[in-house]
């Protein structure tokens, strides 16, 4: 991606799921982790401003920003439909982003979350007019989206809009032939459009870390001492127009980890995606919520009943699927100041702003039948 010239390697730190004292980033951790990344010779940064409720930004700005010299890494922002509803809001929200993140420019801004509706909404408020104004002032060097939703409608977006240079799509060996994401369709429109693909949720959240008895038994028989990880972000990687992938690391062991294989990336070899199809085929027969736990359902308390939805969901998954004996306690916790999977009033908020378009009020259905 010749392009994209500065950007050193692949592999790209996901501001989005950073190490936590209570309710504060630890910056001290933080700043061990980017450390670690830089000195191993990648600098690629995302973040976005609904990141850790606005925490993500100003992380970047003290472990990244006001460590490094400006031109020794590049910073990924973006245009969240949460924070602006008029097209006089963009303008102030983007130097509101810039400030928080102590830059004069960003080196990658996204359209975020791009789907049918929220695209409809970014054409009336001439956001993609704006950021490219932006890009020719100097304050964005390249123009993107990011994008949550079926491939005839990206193959739209990018037919009206030839000037997008990269997009950001979720991409995963679990979600690359499920009709809900369609990851591979995706990723062929952006093919088609010959655009560079930037992976978000690699590991879809975690879930294709801590793997299912059955699943687990098919890595461990490739005897290859790698982690389960490095199959799901190496899976995502191999593919040729794959420009970036992105990792949301909470801890050393994690950047550890993850650097071990993307320091000198060696693609996934047969044997390897033989192992994959087969967890993935496991992973079909489950009956698994496909939540990632992005948070975009309760941001800002958008929920009326105070509904923790993702930690409910991965209650249900962790007792449903992985026959986690202790969910029922976690259950209590997760609703004990907040609302119950019984309390949802059906409103569809959680729906209409879900990345996975999942069928939130059903499913918290099922959640209130398991634990209630």
């Amino acid at each position: 991606m010749e392009q994209f010239k500065n950007v050193k390697k692949n592999f790209g730190f996901g501001f989005m799921r950073l190490p936590m004292n209570g309710s504060k980033i630890n910056d001290e951790l933080t700043n061990q982790m980017v450390d670690m990344f830089m000195k191993e010779g990648f600098n690629y940064f995302d973040t976005a401003h609904g990141y850790h409720g606005g925490l993500s930004e100003t992380a970047i700005r003290e472990c990244v920003v006001k460590r490094y010299p400006r031109d020794s890494f590049i910073l990924t922002n973006k245009l969240s439909t949460h924070f602006f509803s008029r097209e006089d809001q963009i303008i102030p929200l983007f130097e509101s982003q810039l400030k928080a993140c102590g830059v004069d420019y960003f080196d990658f801004y996204l359209m975020h979350a791009q789907d049918g509706p929220i695209y409809e909404k970014y054409q009336r408020t001439h956001a993609y007019e704006i950021a490219n104004q932006l890009k020719k002032e100097g304050r964005i060097k390249h123009f993107g989206i990011s994008f949550h939703d079926q491939a005839d409608v990206l193959d739209r977006i990018l037919t009206e809009h030839p000037e997008i240079e990269v997009v950001q799509i979720q991409f995963n060996y679990l979600d690359y032939e499920n009709p809900s994401v369609d990851s591979k369709g995706v990723y062929e429109v952006c093919e088609k459009h010959d655009k560079p693909v930037i992976v978000m949720e690699p590991v879809k959240g975690g879930s294709l870390v801590n793997l299912p008895e059955e699943a687990q038994k098919v890595f461990n028989e490739l005897d290859s001492n790698m982690s389960n990880a490095s199959y799901a972000i190496r899976f995502a990687a191999s593919f040729k127009n794959i420009f970036m992938v992105l990792s949301g690391m909470s801890d050393l062991t994690q950047m550890k980890d993850n650097l071990s294989y993307m320091k000198d990336f060696v693609p996934l070899d047969e044997k390897e995606m033989a192992a994959v199809a087969k967890v993935r085929n496991i992973f079909d027969n489950m009956n698994m919520i496909a939540c990632t736990s992005c948070h975009y359902c309760v941001l800002d308390n958008d929920c009326p009943k105070n509904i923790k939805i993702p930690e409910l969901f991965n209650c249900y998954n962790l007792k449903v699927t992985f026959n986690s004996w202790n969910q029922d306690y976690y259950y209590n916790v997760q609703t004990r100041n907040n609302g119950k999977a019984s309390d949802c009033i059906k409103c569809g908020k959680c729906e209409r702003i879900c990345p996975q378009h999942l069928p939130i009020r059903q499913l918290l259905e099922d959640v209130a039948r398991e634990f209630e």
